[in-house]
């Protein structure tokens, strides 16, 4: 898996509009680049969406791991909860409003807005979820959450003008490339300090395998695990969204590939093996996204990936 990153990266370096050899990549990073305009590419460009590709690969395949074993559904992902719904909703109100979206300064007030939409879910999330004793409930709840904020988006864009709405609708489509250096000094920081917390709870994660009764009986506060759970994949998934835009099936698509290959529900493995797996496939979709002259939207290339193995799950499940 470490040697299909490190290729993967490398191909998603060397590969786009302006086609770049490895042994220039190389060349490059060790300081002995001799092209300027291509070590400007490499340095300012593919790079910093490179490393974006792998951070939300990792980030998104964990979150769906962590919301699949909290609702025991093997059709959850870091979404449910409504944290995509409402950072679209904050984004929403920044476009259609001010029209801002273009430039350094709209870019920080789009992300900003994105963060502050799902924080708000997040905060209903885990004020319900010291009320709901199910898991289930909590589910439909979030659904619903999620389902109110996406019907505000859609009066938003009723009364917004046609500029306003397709502006909307490209962030809504992801994008890898928007992230510059800047961008990464706070989400690097961020997913990496959430990836941490799901090592740290990997124990408490094997014991909810048993089910609710057996990990209580094991000396696992239920309401308190969930609520780290909660916390940490509105942080990984809501981070990301704000950055990228919504990147969809990454992280339904991955646990299930990770439990298929290695054939265990450790999380000692799972973990590692989602974040690894995660971030080839985001790495994947970069480089088929990138064919010459256009550029393609990354979400609709993750869910031409994502898509069919959630259909293979529900037939193997019947």
């Amino acid at each position: 898996m470490i040697l299909l990153l490190v290729l993967f990266f490398a191909i998603d370096l060397a590969w786009g509009s302006i086609f770049i050899p490895l042994n220039e990549v190389v060349t490059t990073f060790l300081g002995n680049g001799t092209d300027e305009i291509n070590t400007e590419i490499l340095l300012n460009f593919r790079l910093p969406k490179a490393i974006t590709a792998v951070l939300a690969g990792a980030s998104l395949s964990v979150a769906g791991l962590m919301m699949q074993i909290l609702f025991r559904n093997p059709l959850a992902d870091p979404y449910v909860l409504g944290v995509s719904s409402g950072a679209s909703l904050g984004v929403a109100l920044v476009v259609m409003s001010s029209g801002v979206l273009l430039g350094s300064a709209g870019s920080w007030i789009t992300i900003l807005a994105a963060v502050a939409g799902a924080s708000v879910v997040m905060l209903l999330v885990v004020g319900v979820s010291f009320k709901v004793q199910q898991a289930v409930s909590l589910l439909i709840l979030g659904i619903m959450f999620g389902t109110i904020v996406s019907s505000l988006v859609g009066v938003l864009q009723y009364f917004s003008n046609p500029d306003a709405i397709k502006m909307f609708i490209m962030w809504n489509l992801g994008s890898l490339s928007a992230v510059t250096w800047q961008h990464l000094q706070i989400l690097t920081p961020v997913i990496l300090a959430g990836l941490l917390t799901v090592f740290l709870i990997q124990k408490r994660l094997d014991g909810l395998l048993l089910g609710e009764n057996y990990a209580k009986a094991l000396g696992i506060s239920i309401i308190q695990t969930r609520i780290i759970i909660v916390l940490t994949t509105s942080v990984l998934a809501g981070a990301i969204t704000a950055f990228t835009g919504p990147i969809g099936f990454v992280g339904i698509a991955i646990p299930h590939i990770a439990r298929g290959i290695f054939k265990t529900s450790s999380h000692r493995i799972l973990i590692p093996t989602s974040i690894l797996m995660g971030a080839i496939l985001i790495l994947i979709c970069d480089v088929i996204s990138q064919i010459p002259t256009y550029t393609l939207p990354i979400n609709t290339i993750s869910s031409l990936f994502g898509a069919p193995i959630i259909i293979w799950v529900i037939l193997r499940k019947k």
